[in-house]
């Protein structure tokens, strides 16, 4: 299992605003979390995601199997996303392209944030687990 953080360069002092919009009685999830190619096959699936904000600063963490090419494709095409997404452009500090899938993916890859660490009870060696 992967996870990838995404980050957004926000207006600060908009903090609320921000969260009324992915607040659970106005974001609209995805359809599903499965992840399928242009043919219907499953190629992976998002299992959670998490949104942080501070300041000027928003961060999305997403958990998933498969690319992360994979999962922007998948949520560039959610009306939950596009809904989310036209909302918070007025809070963007940098205006960005996300109504395209070709648009939504590039802004996926140049906010994706480098992995430094990323540990979990999976990598940890058999000595350390019997340990636990």
């Amino acid at each position: 299992m992967a996870i990838a953080a995404i980050t957004y360069k926000i207006k600060p002092g908009f903090e609320e605003e921000i969260a009324e919009i992915f607040s659970a009685s106005n974001f609209k999830r995805a359809g599903s979390p499965i992840i399928r190619d242009e043919n219907g096959n499953e190629i992976g699936r998002i299992t959670a995601t998490s949104l942080f904000i501070k300041d000027d600063r928003m961060v999305r963490f997403i958990t998933f199997e498969g690319t992360l090419e994979d999962v922007g494709r998948h949520m560039a095409g959610q009306d939950g996303v596009q809904e989310a997404e036209r909302k918070l452009a007025p809070y963007l500090a940098e205006p960005r392209d996300t109504a395209t899938v070709e648009g939504f993916l590039t802004y996926f890859r140049n906010s994706s944030m480098r992995v430094l660490s990323q540990l979990s009870l999976d990598s940890l060696p058999p000595e350390i687990l019997a340990k636990l």
